[in-house]
Parts: structure tokens; sequence; C-alpha cells
């Protein structure tokens, strides 16, 4: 068997000294191709968990492996260059162009111009944003969803194997957001890469993800498919939080029937 595309081995990460721990002793395999979507409260550790594996936290205690090979045996914006990232408001340059903002890493890795060039007029069309009509326009002209679609294809610029992902939808309107869930789901699964997203909506995640870790004071309580967690071996918690999709399904067709 190939390595798993991320290990995390048992990391710990404390912000006081020691006193408590944001993330605690996490052990998580994510194998090639899959899309692993970690989930929790605030305060959980979740988004601690997925910075470390970039090094844009550095764990006190525990590995981080990147396809087999230790993530501290690269510089730490080497091995960002080499993982796509994926934020909530997305963060693109106002005072550069579309395609110049998709071309920001292909740049610092030294691609040859029209590399880029074709690279980038490649991405817009993967995410339904024609080079024609959007290359040259500046974030400022474009909608919430058009900006955010720009960020992922900014993260796939450079053919990264793997892509992190934190809250990348939370900020955008429901219709907006279902749209470009589906879509990066189908990216996925064309593109081949391994995504780890961090969400706070659990509908989200059933939808997108072939395995959820759920976490809960810096712990992870429950690791493995959907179906699998929403049997009766899994934490109480845990189940509560898969059923609660289908709690609220209910509660609309009540609220639908009564009017």
């Amino acid at each position: 068997m190939s390595s798993p595309a991320i290990s995390l081995r048992g990391v710990r990460k404390s912000f006081d000294g020691g006193a408590s721990f944001a993330v605690d002793a996490v052990s998580i395999d994510v194998a090639e191709g899959e899309f692993l979507a970690i989930i929790g409260g605030s305060g959980s550790g979740k988004t601690t968990t997925l910075r470390m594996i970039n090094r844009l936290i550095e764990p006190d205690l525990g590995e981080v492996l990147i396809e087999g090979q230790s993530a501290f045996a690269l510089a730490a914006h080497e091995l960002r260059r080499r993982i796509g990232y994926v934020i909530q408001g997305v963060g693109l340059f106002p005072h550069l162009s579309i395609a110049e903002n998709i071309a920001v890493t292909p740049r610092l890795l030294g691609w040859p111009r029209e590399q880029i060039e074709a690279r980038t007029r490649e991405l817009l069309d993967l995410v339904e944003l024609p080079a024609a009509d959007y290359a040259a326009r500046m974030p400022a002209a474009l909608s919430g969803g058009q900006r955010q679609r720009i960020g992922v294809a900014r993260a796939l610029a450079a053919r990264p194997r793997i892509v992190l992902m934190d809250e990348p939808f939370g900020a955008l309107d429901p219709l907006t957001r279902d749209t470009l869930t589906s879509a990066y789901r189908a990216l996925h699964d064309k593109l081949g890469v391994t995504s780890v997203m961090i969400t706070h909506d659990i509908q989200e995640a059933l939808l997108l993800a072939d395995r959820l870790a759920v976490m809960a004071d810096g712990k992870l309580i429950a690791l493995g498919a959907p179906a699998d967690l929403a049997g009766g071996d899994a934490p109480p918690q845990v189940r509560a939080l898969l059923d609660m999709p289908r709690r609220q399904a209910k509660r609309v067709r009540e609220r639908l029937a009564d009017g």
C-alpha cells in the first residue's frame, strides 16, 4: 500500500505553555484522493489541526507527514507551495487582476510565462469563469461566489496533490454555497486531489466528505464514513450531531405542511 497523502501522528498544540491543549494527541491518516471533513464546535481544535498540516501552526509534539515525508523536511514556505489552501473570504490581492491572482504561486515557482497563461485559462474554464470574460477583471468587480471560485482556482494553480480548506464557503448565501460545494466535489473527483475541509456545517460535511473526523475539546472523538458514525457504536454526541440534518428536515416538512 502507498503511504497516506497526509498523516498526523499524536500531534499536540498548546497556546498557554502546556496548561491546556488546543489539540491533544490527534492521529489521522488521509488516503490519497480522499475527501476528509473535520467537524466540531468552536474551540474544538479543528482549525488548529488543519493549520498544522501546512505548518501555519507548528505542533509542540507529534509528527506531520506529507506523502510519507516529514513536513519539516522542507522549509515552511516551500511546503505551502505544494499544498493548495482555500480560506473563507478568499483573500485575493485587490491590486492584481484575476489572472494575476491565480498565477501567484506558479510565478513564485518559476514557471514559464506561456505555461502560466495556459494554466490560468484552464483553471478559469474549470471553475466556469471563462478567461475571455474574467481574466482581466479585478476582484472588486466579482460577486462573493465568483471570488470564492477564483480562490479555488488559485489554490489549484500549481497542480497540488493536496488541498486544505478552512470554512471555504461559510460566508456565502445558501444557494451560492450549494452550487459551489457541488462544483468543488466534482473538481476533487476530476483532478484526483486529496482534500481536507474544516466546516461547522454538518450537512455540508455529510454531502461532500468520504470520511468525517469529529473533534471536541482538542481531541479526536470519532473518525469514519458518515454511515458508520451514525451507527450504534459511535459516541452519543456524534450520533446526535449526524442526526441533526434529519431532525431539521423533519421540522421543515412540518412547517411547510402547516402552510
